[in-house]
């Protein structure tokens, strides 16, 4: 397979070790917490300390030692950096910023179950993750020290769950989420996959996972032998910059593609990340060549610590018709707004009829076409 990309930065030399490097549990073990250990890894500024400061007691925050490996030691404004490490704009009030805007709370049925759409449910598998997204929708959930959608403990049993689920026949598709379902081992994910397959009503299998981006060496080959085992099932990930479409990502999305499992790829726009429409387009571009689809570009939701990530809709607009027409179609995601009501396409409108009932459209270039009344 072709170089899909430059190649990831190296460790710090005394940093490469098998023991921290390699095997998946043991860069899970191993993953940053301190102030201390992230100087190894950035020039620290002095606005990041005072952020990690505040977050004691209120927010969590680790970063795989991978995913630092990929940090501009000397930016502070890199976007991965942005994305991992805290920033002081988590602890600004903004107006309407809500703990939980999509709704999880509302629509949620039992411990785990979150049944917003007629067909399909997510499971909320859990609340920890690898590395805590500074920009998490769910940060009151996975984030908040004190903060959960959970309505019991996260170790209870999963009998309701997956007795709603066989209850409700119309439920044919079930997303595993959280935190991050791939932070079970293979042999605890497997036994709650199975026994939602062992429903027959159930035909769709989704996981979401940022694994991929966060610590490809959590793919292996035993964990995609299994899932192939209990198809079909599908993988969403989050792939925010191109600087995360790195060789040993490609790696991983290619074992799971070649167990037979597709991977899509669900965007967040996020201010000083990917808010412009050459790194967007470089993005999903640099995704078709790993293949994985460009499925989704969410606008980034007014979240209680997160909405210093926001940027406008009409910022979000104008990077969209920066793609469409501009690169491959099936590159270009759906830019949708989450809410309570569920998702909405946020693209502006480029059809429409007049009051004499003639159609109008617009290409990517601007021009405007009356179809006349061919559409009815």
């Amino acid at each position: 397979m072709a170089d899909p990309a430059p190649a990831s930065p190296n460790p710090p030399p005394h940093l490469a070790t098998e023991a921290r490097w390699g095997e998946w549990r043991q860069q899970l073990s191993n993953r940053i917490r301190t102030i201390e250990e992230l100087r190894e890894w950035i020039d620290i500024t002095p606005a990041e300390v005072e952020a990690i400061e505040r977050c004691r007691g209120r927010y969590r925050w680790s970063i795989t030692q991978y995913y630092a490996s990929l940090m501009d030691r000397h930016d502070e404004n890199c976007p991965i950096r942005l994305q991992a490490v805290p920033s002081p704009g988590e602890f600004v009030e903004y107006l309407g910023a809500e703990i939980d805007p999509v709704g999880d709370m509302v629509y949620r049925k039992t411990n785990r179950v979150i049944h917003k759409y007629p067909d399909r449910v997510a499971l909320l598998v859990t609340s920890v993750c690898p590395v805590y997204c500074r920009h998490c929708t769910r940060k009151y959930h996975t984030t908040n020290v004190d903060g959960t959608y959970f309505e019991e403990r996260e170790g209870a049993s999963f009998e309701p769950d997956i007795q709603y689920i066989a209850d409700h026949p119309e439920i044919r598709d079930v997303l595993l989420t959280g935190g991050d379902p791939l932070m079970y081992t293979d042999q605890k994910l497997e036994a709650l996959l199975r026994a939602l397959r062992d429903i027959p009503h159930v035909e769709i299998l989704r996981i979401g996972s940022r694994f991929p981006v966060f610590m490809p060496a959590r793919i292996t080959p035993e964990l995609c032998r299994m899932l192939e085992s209990l198809h079909p099932v599908w993988l969403n990930t989050q792939f925010n910059h191109p600087k995360e479409v790195t060789p040993e990502a490609a790696a991983a999305c290619d074992m799971l593609l070649r167990h037979g499992i597709p991977v899509q790829n669900q965007s967040v726009l996020l201010k000083g990340v990917n808010d412009d429409a050459g790194t967007m387009r470089n993005l999903v571009q640099a995704l078709l060549r790993i293949r994985v689809r460009p499925y989704y570009l969410y606008h980034c939701d007014n979240v209680s610590g997160v909405s210093h990530f926001m940027t406008s809709l009409e910022e979000g607009r104008e990077i969209m018709e920066q793609l469409l027409g501009f690169t491959t179609g099936f590159s270009v995601p759906q830019y949708v707004l989450t809410t309570d009501y569920g998702k909405i396409p946020a693209s502006r409108q480029v059809v429409h009829r007049d009051e004499d009932g003639n159609v109008w459209v617009e290409n990517y270039k601007k021009q405007k076409k009356n179809l006349g009344l061919i559409l009815r």
